[in-house]
């Protein structure tokens, strides 16, 4: 067959259609989080290393200029910066204390919506889908980049989810407390979040297709869900039935989610509500591809390779790369990293680790 778009790829790939290769560097497995980046730029003895131009990796997907969460935002406001941390507000709302080069994951303050009457007062004034701006994609430059690059469009990203939003409104042990405290107050949060992003989406199909839904969640430990299946189906299900039944009726193909950890107990339960896409499946909280392939043969899979590999030794690397192989073969598989590639993960490693998956995903055109 003839060569696909970038975009065309990556959907084809996860669907199990046919495809001219599979697509190459894509996805948050590739991408270097933290200080590595920099480590990266002295040892490669380049300051302007950019990995996606030295690789030439695929482009995939792209969102439209949506503001599909707090709007009007917060103002960010610096409330201290001391010994070599800085303590501020978001956009969101959201008190962190952190590293200054923000090099960490942050320490959580605090949050905007602490009782059912800041949740009222919030979704009266800050998320009204029909408040001015929140579409700011100019239509026209947007046809133009598509025609030009070849991506696919997605809507939703982080930090938008029926789990993972509520969590910035609440923090995570209040919101975990509300599901028994506060169970109408979730219900109506969760309804209200999913009637916007619909409403959104509409606006978004009217002027494009839309190739790709994604919904952040970050709702597994290494012990499994943060919430139990029965909460899960209670609470979240049925906004994700509404977001399949838009996808069906606008013939989305990609339907996502992100969540870390052991996500084990949500891939058959949201599989059954039609999501047919997961990634990271971070391996040190115990997720295995190859179980995740002979369970869910029909499950689109990106990343889900141990990062931690790259800090360790050729050997390490070299058993990534040959699980990336017999998954390559399997189908529907993107491959990649389970998660952003960490501050202590080495440029050798990571540049051997890519130049091998160039060859993978360019062979498999032969497969």
């Amino acid at each position: 067959m003839g060569a696909l778009s970038c975009g065309e790829r990556v959907v084809r790939c996860l669907t199990g259609e046919q495809i001219d290769r599979v697509p190459y560097g894509v996805g948050i497995g590739w991408v270097p989080w933290g200080g590595a980046l920099a480590h990266w730029q002295r040892d490669a003895g380049d300051p302007e290393l950019d990995v996606m131009h030295y690789f030439g990796f695929d482009l995939s997907f792209t969102n439209p200029k949506i503001h599909a969460g707090i709007f009007p935002e917060f103002t960010w406001e610096v409330l201290e910066e001391k010994d070599g941390y800085i303590t501020l507000r978001d956009n969101r709302g959201i008190v962190t204390r952190n590293l200054q080069d923000h090099s960490s994951m942050p320490e959580f303050l605090d949050y905007p919506v602490k009782t059912p009457a800041d949740w009222e007062r919030l979704k009266t004034d800050r998320l009204q889908p029909l408040t001015p701006g929140r579409i700011a994609e100019d239509w026209d430059a947007f046809r133009a980049r598509l025609k030009d690059t070849g991506e696919a469009v997605q809507v939703g990203s982080f930090p938008y989810g029926l789990f993972g939003t509520p969590r910035d409104l609440l923090g995570a042990e209040e919101l975990l407390l509300a599901f028994y405290t506060e169970p109408e107050m979730l219900h109506d949060i969760m309804g209200n979040l999913t009637t916007l992003w619909l409403s959104l989406w509409e606006q978004v199909a009217a002027e494009v297709r839309i190739d790709h839904i994604h919904i952040w969640e970050d709702m597994s430990g290494k012990q499994g869900s943060l919430i139990s299946p029965r909460m899960v189906e209670e609470f979240m299900m049925p906004c994700y039935d509404r977001i399949v039944d838009f996808a069906r009726a606008h013939g989305v193909r990609v339907i996502s989610v992100d969540t870390d950890g052991d996500c084990s107990e949500l891939v058959p339960l949201m599989m059954r509500h039609g999501i047919n896409t997961f990634f990271p499946f971070e391996v040190q909280a115990g997720n295995d591809l190859r179980v995740y392939r002979r369970s869910y043969p029909t499950l689109g899979i990106l990343g889900g390779l141990d990062k931690r590999a790259l800090a360790g030794t050729q050997a390490d690397v070299d058993a990534q790369l040959a699980m990336a192989e017999e998954m390559v073969r399997q189908g529907r598989y993107v491959p990649g990293f389970d998660h952003l590639i960490p501050p202590d993960a080495c440029w050798e490693h990571y540049k051997y680790a890519a130049e091998r998956m160039r060859e993978i995903c360019y062979g498999s055109a032969r497969q």
